[in-house]
């Protein structure tokens, strides 16, 4: 018999909406053409592409030319990133970006230091996981030429001050990209320019979109080195056959869920009350997303004396599905480093819970998952 199930994992992926689906499903079925393709099937295809491009342009508030169609977040990210540090290689070296960052932009930026030459400073955040403006002013030197924030971190929920962090490296000519993944959906949004930022990330399947598409913010003219290669695809920006079902799942999504963000639900505050206040009074668990400047959706704490595999195995049992930060490698867990980087201990670090809730859960999961959470915890430590 299958076992009944509660979805906590939003922040990893959300269930394709319906009428989403149904759009995608109608351009596999009729719409197969190639959009590169000059006959009239082709030429079909090219109208829809160009159809959900004036459309992402329109939700953005950007130029239809500013944006570029992704296979998703970690590519938007990587093209960011490489293309903007080759591009502006002969300016200087130098990046800057913080500790708590994606691994999308981590290991592109862990890449770039190791085999082509650039220097990067991570800038350290506070222990609710903010990343300070001032302290990112600091980090600029002569030859900066990148800085990469994340909007909204994907592990503890913190939201950061991309705006004032953008207007920081626009006065001093230095491109500013930002991984707003985890922000798209769930917090207010009135047009692409209010990160300040030339390069942002965007993410399909966080908001009810499907896996496999994301999109680029590229504010005019920049024109990053390109990454993939083949084809004048994108503006030549990005090499490829358009996933054109993908893309307009992509869009339909967007026209649907940003500007009026769906986890924007009052009650989500209510529940990570009810579940800071469970917590409180166990002893060697910390609640790490930080009462203010935090994605209301996003529930993170840390439990001593375990792991968060055990935890997230337990919770299973259950049937609730959560995540841990800790990656399991080799046979090995691996401490998150977003929690390291808030100071805790590496025992600390392996020991992450991600609760993060979204548009079909209820107050009957709320009230079971505070129920069995402290049997889970104890349970865990055995």
């Amino acid at each position: 018999m299958k076992r009944a199930s509660i979805y906590f994992d939003y922040n990893a992926t959300t269930p394709v909406d319906t009428e989403v689906a149904g759009v995608m499903a109608k351009i596999m079925t009729s719409s197969f053409g190639n959009p590169s393709s000059v006959h009239h099937i082709g030429q079909e295809a090219r109208f829809i592409l160009d159809d959900c491009r004036d459309r992402m342009a329109r939700v953005w508030g950007c130029k239809p030319s500013e944006v570029v169609f992704t296979s998703g977040g970690t590519e938007s990210n990587n093209l960011a990133l490489f293309g903007a540090a080759r591009l502006r290689k002969n300016r200087g070296r130098h990046i800057v970006t913080s500790t708590i960052e994606h691994h999308a932009v981590m290991h592109a930026l862990d890449y770039l230091e190791k085999y082509d030459g650039f220097e990067v400073t991570r800038v350290p955040v506070n222990p609710g996981g903010y990343i300070d403006p001032d302290a990112v002013a600091h980090a600029l030197r002569n030859d900066t030429i990148l800085v990469s924030v994340m909007a909204a971190n994907n592990e503890i929920g913190t939201v950061q001050p991309v705006s004032a962090i953008g207007q920081i490296c626009r006065q001093r000519d230095i491109l500013f990209h930002s991984d707003a993944v985890q922000w798209f959906g769930k917090l207010p949004f009135e047009n692409i320019h209010q990160f300040e930022a030339d390069l942002i990330s965007v993410c399909a399947h966080k908001f009810h979109g499907p896996k496999g598409a994301g999109a680029l913010f590229i504010r005019s003219p920049l024109l990053p080195d390109p990454i993939l290669f083949g084809g004048a695809h994108e503006n030549e920006r990005r090499a490829g056959t358009e996933n054109l079902a993908a893309i307009a799942g992509l869009t339909e999504a967007s026209e649907r869920f940003i500007k009026a963000p769906v986890f924007e639900r009052i009650e989500l505050l209510d529940w990570r009350l009810e579940l800071r206040q469970s917590l409180a009074g166990i002893d060697g668990v910390a609640i790490r997303s930080p009462e203010q400047s935090c994605l209301r959706n996003t529930f993170a704490f840390t439990v001593s004396g375990t792991d968060g595999m055990t935890l997230m195995a337990n919770l299973d049992l259950h049937g609730i599905c959560a995540s841990s930060g800790s990656a399991c490698s080799a046979g090995s867990i691996e401490p998150s480093h977003v929690i390291k980087a808030l100071g805790a201990s590496d025992e600390e670090s392996r020991s992450l819970v991600r609760l993060s809730f979204g548009r079909e859960n209820t107050r009957a999961e709320i009230e079971k998952l505070v129920e069995i959470l402290p049997e889970v915890i104890r349970n865990s430590r055995n």
